[in-house]
């Protein structure tokens, strides 16, 4: 290891930044860079200090710990064989401890969806010999088991994976460049993935296209405007409550069983319902004029595509969340029809108007939920109105509380009228009982609207319970993938990297069909926090003759996991084989 400085102009000086780096050799002989520590600015004194550290570490690094594990072996009556190799067992060192369960498991996962073969067709190795493919999965990998920024996953993750060993590959896989490349020669591909996709889907699950679930979210950067023309990234609505930053919207079509068809990356000011329009003609061009069905939330799709999917030739059938702006017109008309018991504990009414079925749904356990949510909240408020009503305060202040207290409970404000005197720091509150009995007839009851007047009502209800597929495929990528914070900077980068996100939401939803019929009650991230017990470590063994034994080795998985194993059908490989490092010519003493 060494130091390494790089110069920067700022503001008309010159500073120096220091990085220690290691020297790594890959294939072909060549030397990469791995930086190991950032160290920023320092001073003349700081930088001797930091170079006498490095000596004194690589001194003692070449010194290895010993482990005696087992007493020596014994040689003594075997005649002079080349064949035999005698072994030092009591300077037996164990070194490289990695992660290799979960790393092999992603791999298994990436085989089952033949991505392997898919991605060895559509980026060959350069004449240099990188094996783009190969870094490409790495990325995945990465994004599925310990998301972070490709300078993380340069500067150490991938020297705590067994990836190299899986792929078998070295550390040029992760020079930084060839991350940020990778990411250049992906968005060409996308339409060719989405049909590989299907393909796999219908073999692995027995997939039908037949109900398809549209919905959109949004992903922000902590980034400076202004952007180029026509960039992506703008301000708008944000659902992740991040109005200040721009952002950019990401639609996306999944089967009722969580599975991902497509998706799109739109400007971050495109409204909701500017975008069904394409997706519906981009569906119908890859998978024909099926007669299947559309669920959407409300605020997705306009009258006028509504009324394009009406007069289709053959109709798109919809199940669409309604606004509850629609219910009050409605209400009046709704209180005249009966209540029909669409299945336990959930009762509907319905009624068809101008060539469609509106169905006011009310579900038991939903009312019992929001009921409570909405006394929680109000009592929270009751007492903090309370409070603040008898604080001393200027008008300033007493405007900022009520603020606050606004914005903890929005639901039980709405609910209370608030009145402050103009130029007076005095408070009155009241409950707002029209607005409240409004609220009670309103909580966990829904209004759906759908063009299938045929269906039956229950079946219309499950239609729309299964909006939390594409719900929890987006709580997947914001969560476990941790598709946010984006630290790249150029448009198509940016896109890259949600590819990248999608294509690890992909092997993460095939571990969730496997865990949902082999082994239901298990997440996929539990599943892959399991395999990540399984370690590889190499197990040095010197040898009489100068030379080394290296055993590399993964450790033998605990019976809970080899249960789980066994309940997945997988069987783990074959220990890698040992290999032993030449032996060193000893010089002559002179005659």
């Amino acid at each position: 290891m060494f130091l390494r400085h790089t110069i920067r102009k700022k503001d008309g000086k010159q500073h120096r930044y220091f990085s220690i780096v290691e020297n790594k050799r890959v294939t072909g002989g060549r030397v990469v860079q791995r930086h190991v520590l950032y160290l920023g600015e320092i001073n003349d004194t700081q930088e001797l200090a930091w170079r006498r550290s490095i000596e004194v570490f690589e001194e003692g690094a070449a010194e290895p710990r010993t482990l005696s594990l087992f007493p020596e072996d014994r040689c003594e009556g075997l005649l002079p064989d080349a064949s035999i190799v005698r072994l030092k067992l009591s300077r037996v060192r164990l070194c490289r401890p990695r992660q290799w369960g979960a790393c092999w498991l992603t791999l298994t996962l990436w085989r089952q969806l033949q991505l392997d073969g898919f991605w060895a067709e559509r980026l060959p190795a350069s004449r240099k010999g990188t094996r783009w493919d190969a870094v490409l999965f790495v990325l995945v990998a990465y994004r599925l088991l310990a998301p972070g920024s490709e300078w993380r996953l340069h500067r150490e993750w991938f020297e705590r994976s067994a990836l190299a060993d899986l792929l078998g590959a070295d550390f040029a896989l992760v020079e930084i460049h060839k991350l940020y490349a990778c990411h250049d020669r992906l968005l060409a591909h996308k339409q060719a993935l989405f049909d590989h996709l299907v393909e796999r889907w219908r073999d692995l699950f027995s997939a039908s296209f037949d109900v398809l679930l549209y919905d959109l979210t949004s992903t922000y950067f902590e980034a400076d405007p202004p952007f180029p023309h026509g960039d992506k990234r703008r301000h708008g609505y944000s659902r992740d409550h991040r109005p200040d930053c721009v952002q950019v919207v990401i639609a996306l079509v999944v089967t009722p069983e969580g599975l991902p068809l497509a998706y799109e990356v739109l400007p971050g000011n495109t409204a909701d319902n500017a975008t069904l329009r394409d997706f519906l003609d981009r569906i119908e061009r890859q998978y024909g004029k099926a007669r299947r069905i559309w669920l959407m939330d409300r605020g997705v799709p306009t009258e006028e595509v509504l009324a394009e999917m009406r007069t289709a030739d053959p109709p798109v059938r919809y199940v669409v969340g309604t606004p509850k702006g629609r219910l009050t017109r409605l209400e009046q008309a709704l209180l005249a029809k009966p209540w029909q018991e669409a299945r336990p504990g959930v009762q509907v009414k319905l009624l068809p108007q101008d060539g469609e079925l509106y169905v006011f749904a009310q579900s038991r356990d939903r009312v019992a939920k929001e009921r409570a949510m909405r006394r929680r909240q109000l009592k929270w408020l009751w007492r903090r109105l309370a409070q603040i009503a008898a604080m001393r305060l200027t008008r300033e202040e007493l405007l900022m509380k009520l603020g606050a207290a606004r914005s903890h409970a929005p639901t039980a404000w709405r609910l209370v009228a608030v009145a402050v005197p103009k130029g007076g720091a005095t408070l009155s509150y009241r409950l707002d009982r029209t607005k409240l009995r409004q609220a009670r007839r309103r909580e966990g009851r829904y209004l759906l609207r759908t063009n299938l007047t045929e269906n039956d009502p229950a079946q219309l209800w499950s239609y729309y319970l299964q909006l939390v597929a594409v719900e929890e495929a987006f709580k997947n990528l914001k969560g476990d993938l941790a598709i946010r914070p984006i630290f790249h900077q150029q448009e198509a980068r940016i896109e890259a990297h949600i590819f990248i996100a999608f294509l690890a939401y992909c092997l993460h939803v095939t571990l969730g069909r496997r865990l949902h019929v082999l082994a239901p009650g298990l997440t996929p991230r539990s599943v892959l926090e399991k395999f990540a017990a399984i370690q590889m470590i190499d197990l040095h063994v010197p040898t009489t003759d100068g030379r080394e034994l290296v055993l590399t080795r993964y450790t033998e998985p605990e019976p809970e996991l080899r249960l789980l194993l066994d309940k997945l059908r997988l069987q783990l490989p074959a220990q890698p084989p040992p290999k032993i490092t030449a032996q060193t010519l000893r010089p002559q003493a002179p005659l």
